[in-house]
């Protein structure tokens, strides 16, 4: 293990449950931090709606900046109804587009896993899941749809207004996430699916041919393109045939919000992102889901993971990240869970389960090591 480490960390709470589910991973990177020998400074600062809120903006130029003075970043979630009346260039969705953009974070590390104490919460047939999914999605983060021109104006021709979305990659864009993809396979079981829509759109077609020119540098990884909506049946039809998934930021975002039915909830997927910085994001995938904000009973089980990512991709803590892994394991394995993956289980809050978690993390912890890998 590293000599004591110590370490800033930009908390960036965000809106809705976020803040809920942050709170759990702090106070779980506290009790690792106490057992391991590190300590982690925190700099907390406003995103999204909050940030709106409190400046007009959603991604404050002094957040950016202790985002930027910081070896990491955690986010919770942002956005919720009450700002769907802003227009949707000021929304609290544009502090987060706007921070992956500013640090450089075009790679997105979303990784899908069952559970198998969850097995049974999953909709998909037990024959189904019964090779246990275990899937990386790598997205690409900062280009396609979500980076293009918007444009929405009246049009006598259409007969009311029209709409305008651009989608646009470079060969660059494609070849930097495409090599992460490609390592990550090296390191698993060297088979990578490439997603995409060649068969209607030009920036398919672009990406198609650059990941297989590449594929020449990577011989020991089995390539495979597929085309996203066959993706998408196939998640959930056979999902056991995928190891790594490479594709464009919208077919990312859809594809990986899949794989919660494999996982049985949203509340179960952490997430990293990485760029051309030495810093990195970590943040759950799930939304800020502000129907249940501030009534104990949103998962903190991916913030938490999202912690062990941090762990281990940041700051290079293995021991401390499968310390965490194991803590998962073993409260799952005791029967507790949120009420999203309830399944008969015995359902605890959302600081309860933090608790738990913190109560079951001992040192050498790594019977549990592929949930974040």
């Amino acid at each position: 293990m590293p000599e004591m480490l110590e370490a800033n960390v930009a908390l960036l709470p965000g809106d809705g449950i976020g803040p809920e589910v942050i709170a759990e991973a702090t106070k779980v990177l506290g009790r690792v931090g106490d057992l391991f020998g590190f300590r982690i400074q925190y700099k907390e600062a406003p995103i999204g709606g909050a940030a709106i809120d409190l400046t007009g903006v959603p991604l404050p130029p002094a957040t950016l900046k202790t985002c930027r003075e910081c070896d990491a970043v955690l986010l919770g979630a942002v956005g919720g109804d009450r700002w769907d009346s802003l227009p949707a260039s000021v929304r609290p969705e544009q502090g987060l587009l706007g921070l992956r953009k500013q640090l450089g974070l075009y790679a997105n590390l979303r990784p899908i896993v069952l559970w198998p104490q969850l097995a049974s919460v999953t909709p998909l047939k037990r024959e189904i899941i019964a090779g246990k999914p275990d899937i990386l999605v790598v997205r690409e983060l900062t280009g396609g749809l979500y980076y293009g021109s918007h444009r929405r104006f009246a049009s006598k021709r259409a007969g009311g207004e029209r709409a305008q979305d651009t989608m646009s990659y470079t060969t660059r864009e494609v070849e930097r996430v495409a090599r992460v993809a490609f390592d990550a396979a090296l390191k698993r079981r060297k088979n990578l699916t490439s997603v995409d829509k060649a068969n209607v759109l030009s920036c398919s077609q672009l990406w198609r041919d650059t990941v297989g020119r590449l594929a020449s540098e990577y011989p020991e990884v089995r390539l495979a393109h597929m085309y996203a909506d066959n993706c998408a049946m196939q998640m959930v039809r056979n999902p056991q045939q995928f190891d790594v998934i490479l594709t464009e930021n919208t077919f990312g975002d859809i594809l990986s919000d899949l794989g919660g039915a494999l996982a049985g909830s949203l509340g179960m997927l952490p997430s990293a992102s990485f760029g051309r910085g030495r810093r990195a994001l970590y943040e759950p995938v799930h939304g800020s889901a502000p129907d249940i904000a501030g009534m104990n009973k949103a998962n903190p089980l991916a913030a938490i993971l999202s912690v062990a990512m941090m762990l281990r991709y940041t700051f290079g803590l293995l021991q401390a990240a499968c310390a965490v892994e194991t803590a998962v394991s073993d409260v799952l394995d005791a029967g507790y869970s949120t009420q999203d993956v309830a399944g008969g289980r015995t359902v605890v809050g959302t600081s309860e389960m933090g608790d738990l978690i913190v109560s079951h993390i001992q040192e050498g912890g790594s019977r549990t090591c592929v949930a974040t890998r």
